[in-house]
């Protein structure tokens, strides 16, 4: 009967990460809802969709298509015209590239994501009730990886119990652990479809998935750069980072 107790370690840590992740869900869930009949400009369907990182990404690209900055399939991004950012979002950009003019992308994109415009961006998302206070996405995003987590040792406990067990009861024993691993799972796909660690609330994803897709710079907002050309999406890996010249 060894088993038994790697089946209640399992039951108990599934139950618990299966609790908070469920509790987490419904606080969402009950906060108001966000102000409604109007329209997400694009940067603000970029934070709701991907965060900072996001609206930097879309910053970037905007730039590159105004050919105010080159992004070179390198991974670097080079100034063009250091005096044509056409609103504090791009300023910023050309700012966090660095005077000298040039900088990698992977650099650049944290250090937009931590300007001041938009932090400011997603207090007022925040404020409308469109996106999830940080310390709220942060919990969330924690209850994921605990359940994930949680999931993961059941599965190791499984394996190790069946291996343990005479080969007559191992199907027994497998369908025991079935239990917990069937509960986590659900719990997983039932987060991953909730939007469990995501930047938006309820009131936003709604927003969102209102959206469009057919303008290139909203499916950027909303996809990411997986849906740009290869040779810009080359940019944002970084395979290289050695000096453009």
């Amino acid at each position: 009967m060894v088993w038994v107790p790697l089946l209640l370690v399992s039951l108990v840590v599934t139950g618990v990460a299966c609790t908070r992740v469920c509790r987490d869900a419904v606080l969402v869930d009950a906060r108001g809802p966000g102000e409604g009949g109007e329209e997400l400009t694009v940067v603000e369907a970029a934070y709701l969709a991907g965060g900072p990182l996001r609206v930097a990404d879309l910053a970037l690209v905007s730039l590159h298509q105004a050919r105010l900055v080159l992004l070179a399939h390198t991974g670097w991004a080079t100034v063009v015209d250091g005096n044509g950012g056409r609103d504090e979002l791009e300023r910023a950009v050309l700012r966090a590239i660095g005077p000298g003019g040039q900088s990698p992308v992977r650099a650049v994109r944290p250090l937009v994501a931590g300007t001041s415009c938009v932090r400011a961006l997603a207090d007022g998302l925040v404020a409308r009730g469109l996106a999830l206070p940080e310390a709220e996405r942060r919990t969330s995003v924690a209850g994921g990886r605990g359940l994930l987590g949680a999931f993961l040792l059941t599965l190791v406990l499984a394996a190790a119990a069946v291996l343990l067990v005479p080969e007559g009861v191992r199907v027994p024993v497998a369908a025991w652990f079935a239990m917990p691993l069937l509960a986590g799972g659900l719990c997983l796909l039932v987060a991953r479809a909730g939007g469990a660690g995501c930047w938006a609330s309820p009131s936003g994803r709604r927003l969102l998935a209102g959206l469009s897709s057919t303008d290139p710079m909203t499916a950027l907002a909303r996809r990411g750069t997986v849906v740009l050309e290869p040779a810009l999406r080359a940019a944002f890996r970084g395979h290289d980072s050695r000096h453009p010249s």
